[in-house]
């Protein structure tokens, strides 16, 4: 079974509930989403202050950086 199958009974088998159950079926799903992203986001943090702390950061202007790149 492909993932657009899978996908269209999910959404089939939700068209069948009431009104109010589909409503909490979307807020458990943004809920999640949410979720997800702000663990995204806290991960991607860590990864950004562990390179800061290994100095793996380069520092300076633009110009400064177009000079680096051009170095290399």
């Amino acid at each position: 079974m492909n993932q657009t199958t899978h996908v269209n009974e999910i959404l089939n088998s939700i068209s069948n509930l009431s009104l109010d159950e589909q409503s909490y079926i979307v807020d458990i799903v943004n809920h999640r989403l949410h979720e997800m992203q702000r663990n995204r986001l806290i991960d991607r943090a860590k990864e950004a202050e562990l390179t800061l702390t290994q100095n793996k950061v380069m520092t300076g202007s633009v110009d400064d950086f177009f000079a680096a790149i051009a170095n290399d």
